[in-house]
């Protein structure tokens, strides 16, 4: 697995990474004992840039990753989040009470996410979310003096606007900004995209495969478990859905060209878009991780790529990627 950087320290991690938020929450979950041979398999073949935050589970799926890395803390780069006030009570999504970041609060957790990941240091803190109630300087200032006090060695933010992040890196330097992008979630490429290249910010996208669409693999709703998030999302309801398909069996013809699967063709129009993008696509089976690893090879022509463009040019994608109380978390 090839390497990229991230930001201006030139930040390395594996050109492509893992998301490990469905192996814990969101998606269903999956079996422990499956997930750390998932996350042992990416190690195998150089996948070491892994992505968590306290909020999956919540807390679980940190937990669930320091398990997987014991005794290999020296092979992989551990990226996570912090940014949401959790209840101590409920059950996954409902222990999420809004936005917290507070200097308090960020201390507090990044000591949990050191304890539960059994790491003396962060590689990459995201900010999760941004808090209206706390002046992005305010936070990036915390994170600035983790920083100097050897708890964190690089510093990222999610879901931000432009404004936002000129603010930030006026504080510190941002290593990378972490946002939704994919053939269907195209946002940041009119807003985001052109600031962190112009401030030598690297991006991060998760859900570079849709959420599982993209892939071709998911029709309807049938496969998803009771407590899959995706059942609420309006990109995910059947009407939706169908429409999106026929977008989707366009790229069958390109993918037949390039002898491949949906999935990597996906991720390869992802990475194709700038060597410091690095997308973090989530894989609970190990079959599945192989076939995603299998785009960090593959090069697209530039006809191709302009063609997946057409396709799935934003005005036509149906239905919205978060519900409108998940948007107003994002920051315009």
């Amino acid at each position: 697995m090839k390497t990229r950087y991230l930001g201006k320290d030139k930040f390395s991690v594996s050109a492509l990474g893992l998301g490990c938020m469905g192996m814990s929450f969101a998606y269903g979950g999956a079996e422990e004992s499956q997930s750390i041979k998932t996350i042992h398999a990416a190690i195998d073949m150089g996948i070491t840039f892994l992505d968590t935050a306290e909020v999956y589970g919540p807390f679980d799926n940190e937990t669930l990753v320091g398990k997987a890395i014991k005794g290999m803390r020296d092979k992989v780069q551990i990226a996570t989040k912090f940014g949401f006030r959790i209840l101590p009570t409920g059950n996954g999504l409902e222990r999420m009470a809004g936005v917290d970041s507070r200097p308090e609060h960020i201390r507090e957790a990044v000591e949990g996410s050191l304890k539960r990941l059994n790491i003396d240091t962060i590689d990459l803190l995201y900010q999760h979310r941004i808090d209206p109630a706390v002046p992005i300087e305010d936070v990036v200032g915390t994170m600035a003096a983790l920083i100097k006090e050897g708890k964190v060695r690089h510093l990222g933010l999610s879901e931000v606007s432009a404004d936002t992040l000129r603010r930030a890196c006026k504080v510190h330097p941002i290593a990378a900004v972490q946002s939704e992008y994919s053939l269907w979630s195209r946002e940041p490429e009119s807003h985001i995209l052109p600031v962190c290249r112009e401030l030598g910010v690297g991006f991060v996208p998760y859900s570079p495969l849709g959420r599982g669409f993209l892939t071709g693999k998911i029709t309807d709703q049938s496969g998803f478990a009771n407590d899959d998030f995706r059942r609420d999302l309006p990109r995910f309801q059947q009407d939706a859905m169908q429409k999106n398909q026929q977008l989707l069996s366009k790229l069958q013809s390109i993918a037949g060209k390039y002898h491949c699967s949906l999935a990597q063709l996906a991720l390869a129009w992802v990475m194709s878009k700038q060597e410091d993008i690095v997308p973090i696509p989530g894989a609970r089976k190990i079959e599945h991780l192989q076939d995603n690893a299998g785009a960090a090879g593959l090069r697209i022509s530039g006809g191709d790529i302009h063609l997946m463009d057409s396709i799935f040019q934003p005005e036509n994608i149906h239905g919205l990627r978060y519900s409108q109380g998940d948007l107003a978390l994002i920051d315009q």
